[in-house]
């Protein structure tokens, strides 16, 4: 038995960049950043805060979600699972990219605390599911890898 499981609560670096397969499926991809924070050891040594940057994958409706909603700045909580690929950059050189394809997704920032933007929902447009309920997405089909 072996379980890869990720669970990430931390702020969207940026607006999610999203594309459609040929198929019409939606690919949203952006980076969150978590935060350890700093700290004192016992003998006097200051510890820096740490900032860790994440790269998120979601898949069709998690997509088209995060491409409605989902803005810099933005609390995030994600479920996934670690992924990395690898490719050959311009030089043959072998590089590798670690990914966390996301099952589950719950916005954690207020729309008040949100700048208004026409994307934003208002309260006749939010979604029919419940507050705080997250997100399921199967995303095993449909792999453009």
């Amino acid at each position: 038995m072996s379980v890869n499981k990720v669970i990430l609560l931390g702020n969207a670096g940026r607006d999610p960049e999203v594309r459609y397969l040929d198929s019409g499926v939606a690919v949203a991809t952006l980076p969150l950043a978590t935060s350890e924070r700093g700290y004192t050891l016992s003998n006097g040594t200051q510890v820096p805060e740490r900032t860790e940057w994440h790269n998120l994958v979601l898949w069709r409706g998690l997509a088209e979600t995060a491409e409605k909603y989902v803005h810099k700045g933005d609390k995030l909580y994600v479920e996934g699972k670690i992924r990395t690929r690898s490719y050959d950059d311009q030089t043959g050189a072998k590089r590798y990219v670690t990914e966390i394809f996301v099952d589950a997704m719950e916005m954690l920032t207020p729309k008040n605390a949100a700048q208004t933007t026409p994307a934003q929902p208002t309260a006749q447009q939010s979604s029919p599911r419940p507050q705080g309920a997250p997100v399921h997405e199967d995303v095993t089909d449909d792999l453009p890898f």
